[in-house]
């Protein structure tokens, strides 16, 4: 079962882009669509984002999130859709979209051969800023990189270099950021960090959409959107997204998980069976059935079974294993 939470109304009463005492909506496209060669990678993908909105895009990959990003901010065209990013048509105004976002790719994609202030210095000239010394000094020290400013970027660690790719994003004073996993491979103090920068740069009114693997970095978004294999499997708050599935979960505590959790696979009933530490998930969608399941136990008292809240991701394995692989 997947379950699609629906967005709100798209527009004022008097016609200003936002729902009644609601942010007007920043990105707003219905049914895109993008086929690379014979192979559907995005199919009929609608999204609504609003402004000051962090939106976590989530997914297994070759789920199509890259590509979704890509058709947003005009890298891309789609083959069929519609829709607005900043107010400006998706297909036809993609040098207008691109000129009024950030882009931040999965790779650190600066020179590494060049400082810190150098890097941040050729982006300047690149978009020809007026006032180029002062937007760089201001994006050193916003952004913390003042005391490192002339350390080579290919010498920086993962954090740091993920700390210059968002000052070079942000020196235009763009209005939409959008971060493809911008935080793989770096530590969970970096993380961390970057994440009380977004929500800061999001209550200043920018809007940020950013794909990511970790639960707890899409359990920090505003709103989420979980893809599978090109297809839009849900949307909504973290709560709306976990109680729209009606997953049932029963955590188990006990001695052999791993030969109790092959039993349990093949038992009716049973969805899904997640180890986390010294305890496996048990999930399902009828508690009858796994109250029965879990009943192979038979009383032992080596085991401790108690019903709990479904996590984020419990249902995003859930949403994965309900997919079709679009490429098979």
């Amino acid at each position: 079962m997947t379950a699609v939470v629906a967005a709100p109304p798209d527009t004022n009463p008097d016609g200003t882009g936002g729902s009644a005492g609601q942010p007007p909506l920043v990105i707003d496209v219905h049914g895109l669509n993008k086929h690379f060669g014979d192979k559907h990678v995005v199919r009929d993908f609608s999204l609504q984002v609003r402004r000051g909105e962090i939106y976590g895009f989530l997914g297994p990959n070759g789920s199509g999130k890259t590509t979704s990003i890509r058709m947003l901010c005009g890298l891309l065209t789609p083959d069929s859709g519609s829709g607005t990013c900043l107010g400006h048509d998706v297909i036809r105004d993609t040098a207008a979209i691109k000129r009024e976002i950030g882009y931040m790719t999965q790779r650190f994609s600066l020179w590494e051969d060049l400082t810190i202030r150098e890097n941040l210095d050729f982006v300047a000239r690149m978009y020809s800023m007026p006032e180029r010394a002062a937007t760089v000094q201001s994006a050193l020290t916003e952004l913390g990189l003042d005391s490192r400013q002339n350390q080579l970027a290919g010498s920086l660690s993962g954090g740091w270099k993920q700390r210059l790719a968002l000052a070079a994003c942000m020196l235009h004073k763009p209005k939409l950021l959008l971060l493809d996993e911008p935080t793989a491979g770096v530590d969970p103090k970096a993380r961390r960090e970057f994440w009380e920068e977004l929500h800061g740069l999001a209550e200043s009114g920018l809007s940020v959409l950013v794909s990511t693997h970790y639960m707890d970095e899409a359990e920090r978004c505003h709103r989420l959107a979980y893809l599978a294999y090109g297809r839009l499997m849900a949307t909504g708050t973290v709560d709306e997204v976990i109680h729209g599935q009606q997953l049932i979960t029963y955590a188990v505590t006990g001695p052999d998980l791993s030969a109790l959790s092959q039993r349990l696979r093949t038992t009716p009933g049973v969805g899904q069976i997640t180890p986390f530490g010294n305890t496996i998930h048990v999930t399902g969608r009828n508690d009858a059935a796994l109250v029965a399941a879990l009943a192979v136990l038979g009383g032992d008292s080596r085991y401790q079974i108690e019903r709990i809240d479904a996590t984020l991701e419990d249902v995003f394995i859930s949403l994965m294993n309900d997919a079709t692989d679009n490429f098979q």
